[in-house]
């Protein structure tokens, strides 16, 4: 008796909007990136890293989370940052998670994943533009600070 193969198929699903008039709005600096990552990370009390997806104008076309860990951790891979960036044919992404415990400043963790990151988006053609830290009503920008180059 011959074994068979199974056949796959990809589809990128839409699901709830998240309320955010991006109409010609270019998401070109940390500081827009943080407001929009808050929309969705109100009230959390876990780490939680989501990619945001963007065009060739920097214009957001969506957004992915990508792992919710615990208090001080998430767990992390390019196969699942890059996934929904292909899939939405993104340009480029921004990194974005948060630090429940108040204080954006990025951990030694924070800075590998993000060079790994890096790496990875050059394989794929996707560029990291920033790797964004939010807490609360501060963020840090890994570009900013100089973290990617």
């Amino acid at each position: 008796m011959k074994k068979g193969f199974s056949l796959y198929s990809i589809k990128l699903v839409k699901s709830k909007a998240v309320p955010y008039d991006s109409t010609g709005v270019s998401i070109n600096n940390a500081s827009i990136a943080a407001d929009v990552a808050r929309l969705y990370y109100r009230g959390t009390d876990r780490e939680i890293f989501s990619v945001l997806l963007l065009n060739t104008k920097n214009q957001l076309i969506g957004a992915n989370i990508v792992s919710v860990g615990n208090l001080n951790s998430s767990l992390v891979h390019p196969r699942e940052v890059f996934k929904p960036a292909i899939l939405a044919n993104a340009f480029e992404v921004i990194l974005v998670h948060n630090h429940p415990s108040g204080d954006p400043t990025p951990s030694r963790a924070d800075i590998e994943i993000t060079r790994r990151m890096i790496q990875a988006g050059d394989l794929l053609d996707i560029k990291v533009v920033d790797h964004v830290i939010i807490a609360e009503d501060r963020y840090v920008s890994m570009r900013e600070k100089g973290l990617i180059f």
